[in-house]
């Protein structure tokens, strides 16, 4: 029986959507999580009888044919880049990005990686850096006798230093976009790495055009709607139970057809 093996792969299917709304539930307090969504598609159709057939010798056509389908597949899992709401923080290194955009990240073996995640510190040589130690890109050192540090919605960072009037400039914040950030690879700790899915990453100012800005003092949280994530959970969970159903059903048919006498 079809039923049987169709019904497994709509376990299955519904399975890997309760893993993916789990991992947005787990991320609800993530700073710059992006909830995701599984996507499904049909898999193949036998083909009983196939459409657009010749039905007879006078030219008669099959108007609809027989068509079985197999079951049901996941096509993909795509995260979604809404703005998360941005919190106030006490950190003079906390920043948030309001619009597009990535902070760029160098990793130990010289790659770059991508992050929303704006809770930075500073290294002991006075570098901004992740919490991982990561240096923050393009490279921006605060000086020892820093009294204060200013980061515009430019991104550019500004220093207030002791027996001077004029701020001094030490840096500029450059943010990173992509044609389609979907494409990026997640890498776990916030990061994301380019790929030929996401296409070539392109730089510039924050608060220009196609690039968002720099929000000081301010961290942007996870996008996820638990309350739509908790409805999303039961519907899952009850798709699975009426698949379920119908591989009990189809066991108890052929349950019957095997007493039969």
């Amino acid at each position: 029986m079809r039923s049987l093996s169709i019904a497994a792969t709509g376990m299955l299917a519904q399975q890997t959507n309760v893993d993916v709304i789990s991992n947005n539930i787990a991320n609800v307090n993530t700073t710059g999580y992006k909830r995701s969504r599984a996507e499904f598609q049909d898999l193949l159709y036998q083909n009983a009888r196939r459409v657009g057939a010749s039905s007879g010798t006078g030219g008669e056509v099959v108007p609809s044919g027989v068509q079985i389908g197999v079951g049901v597949q996941t096509a993909g899992v795509y995260r979604i880049s809404e703005q998360g709401p941005l919190t106030t923080t006490e950190n003079v290194y906390d920043l948030a990005i309001k619009g597009k955009g990535f902070f760029q990240i160098r990793l130990p073996d010289g790659t770059t990686a991508y992050t929303r995640a704006g809770s930075f510190q500073l290294s002991p040589s006075g570098q901004l850096v992740t919490q991982d130690g990561y240096q923050v890109q393009p490279g921006i050192t605060i000086p020892q006798d820093a009294m204060d540090v200013t980061i515009n919605e430019d991104g550019a960072v500004l220093v207030k230093q002791d027996g001077q009037v004029a701020l001094a400039n030490v840096g500029q914040l450059e943010l990173a976009t992509f044609p389609n950030e979907t494409g990026l690879a997640a890498m776990g700790n916030n990061l994301f790495q380019e790929t030929p899915s996401s296409g070539s990453a392109v730089t510039g100012q924050p608060n220009t055009t196609g690039f968002g800005s720099i929000q000081q003092r301010y961290l942007e949280q996870s996008n996820v709607n638990i309350v739509s994530e908790i409805t999303n959970l039961i519907t899952a969970q009850r798709a699975y139970e009426m698949n379920s159903k119908v591989i009990e059903t189809s066991d108890q048919m052929m349950s019957t057809i095997n007493q039969m006498r």
